[in-house]
């Protein structure tokens, strides 16, 4: 299924995955090593050279940027400034003129060689860029990206932008093998590549500047929604209409990516049975964790070199504050991201207790908005291993003070594929809850490894 939707183009660029194949192979010391696909991280030549001004400034200048268009103001207010009287500015479909995919190219900096407050906000102990951080930003640069391809020509020049944006999901996240460096600039990078009636897909480039030269980084798509001024109903959207034919290529992977999104949520297991190969592996880890010589109930073994699921997570309860907050006086999804993806670091951690890598993050969704006075559950598991990887799934869960926590509202499930330096212990489950996200666990592990 994997290889059958994505084809090599002249800019790597048209694959509804924008992947290219290039198969990253193990070392001679490490040849056990499974082959993973590398994506084509760079924004097609014909859109970075494009005569539009694309560059942004850096990520506090566009944070300012953002509020200005919309109307707000530093500082936090319990009962947000109303923005009703800026439904009447709502543009009808009809009026919105089409958009090509250069004019919303854009790029923005983080001045990490030049800011020492920032760098100690960015780095690590060891130097290196907090990945989590990143993922702040990344999203923050997505809905800048949503406003640089929405144009109004009907709003008055002295009238605040009567649109919110939100994040709906952010598609499977691959890292090259640069590491960032705490003391280098980081460059962001993208554009709309698709839109629906009232949705955008938004690529996002991430590069840092080493030894005179940008560094590829990662490359991520966040599908957004744009809603109205209160953020109580869906808002149109400029359609795209492409420049060239590059830019017809890439909407239709857009279109492509949306069919497959639809199709692996409707076959996900929690909602239909595991397949006939699935069942099996089921059966075989009854079979492996029973013990042949008792018929005592629920009696289970743990075979050498394993673990069991229901051993291996790591918890936290994060309170929020309105530092963390959105435009919208909700808890920004960048942070929880960021968030999510340090407990699930220190789980994959204390799991193979040495140093993880990130490799892959699954797609994300953001199903219910969270307070900022709300308590944030995240609780990372280890669900699936495969030599030296580590699938964890991390849920984050709003926490019910009324009832002492037991009506929890789940918000995220997010997945993350980590790598160590040697194989690590296996993971088994326990009971059939356990197994669903064993089986979970590896199908997000297969489809982040191209192995399906």
């Amino acid at each position: 299924m994997f290889r059958s939707l994505f084809g090599a183009t002249k800019y790597g660029f048209s694959r509804p995955d924008y992947l290219t194949d290039i198969r990253k192979l193990g070392s001679p010391a490490q040849p056990w090593r499974a082959a993973v696909f590398i994506r084509q991280y760079s924004p097609p030549t014909h859109i970075k050279e494009s005569a539009v001004p694309n560059e942004s400034g850096t990520m506090a200048e566009v944070k300012q940027t953002m509020m200005k268009r919309l109307g707000l103001e530093p500082g936090y207010q319990p009962l947000p400034k109303s923005r009703e009287h800026l439904l009447k500015y709502q543009p009808k479909l009809a009026d919105l003129p089409p958009r090509a995919m250069q004019d919303s190219f854009t790029s923005a900096i983080i001045p990490l060689s030049t800011d020492r407050v920032l760098q100690d906000k960015y780095v690590t102990y060891l130097g290196n860029v907090r990945m989590g951080r990143l993922l702040e930003d990344m999203d923050m640069f997505a809905a800048w990206c949503c406003h640089k391809h929405l144009a109004v020509p009907q709003l008055p020049a002295d009238v605040h932008l009567p649109y919110t944006f939100v994040t709906i999901l952010v598609d499977r996240i691959d890292f090259t093998s640069t590491v960032a460096k705490g003391t280098e600039d980081i460059r962001l990078s993208g554009h709309v590549s698709w839109v629906g009636t009232s949705s955008m897909e938004v690529v996002v480039w991430l590069e840092q500047k080493q030894d005179g030269s940008y560094k590829k980084l990662t490359r991520a798509l966040f599908l957004m929604a744009a809603r109205n001024a209160t953020n109580s109903a869906a808002a149109p959207v400029n359609p795209i209409q492409p420049a060239n034919e590059e830019e017809i290529k890439i909407l239709a992977g857009g279109m492509d990516r949306k069919r497959q999104r639809q199709i692996i949520c409707a076959q996900s297991i929690f909602k239909v049975e595991p397949n006939d190969p699935e069942q099996t592996l089921m059966y075989e880890l009854y079979k492996r964790t029973t013990p042949t010589d008792t018929m005592e109930l629920n009696k289970r073994i743990l075979p050498p070199n394993s673990r069991w699921m229901s051993d291996s997570y790591q918890m936290s309860t994060v309170p929020s504050f309105p530092e963390n907050r959105n435009h919208h006086n909700r808890v920004f999804g960048g942070f929880l991201m960021r968030t999510a993806l340090e407990i699930s670091w220190a789980a994959a951690f204390l799991y193979c207790k040495t140093r993880p890598k990130l490799e892959h993050i699954a797609d994300i969704s953001f199903e219910k908005p969270v307070s900022v006075d709300s308590f944030i559950k995240m609780t990372a598991y280890v669900v699936y291993t495969k030599l030296n990887y580590m699938q964890i799934m991390t849920v984050a869960e709003v926490i019910d003070t009324s009832s002492g926590g037991d009506r929890n509202q789940t918000t995220n499930t997010f997945y993350y594929t980590f790598s160590a330096p040697d194989t690590v212990t296996e993971v088994l489950p326990r009971s059939y809850h356990e197994t669903m996200w064993y089986i979970q666990g590896r199908r997000k592990f297969q489809y982040s490894m191209g192995l399906n």
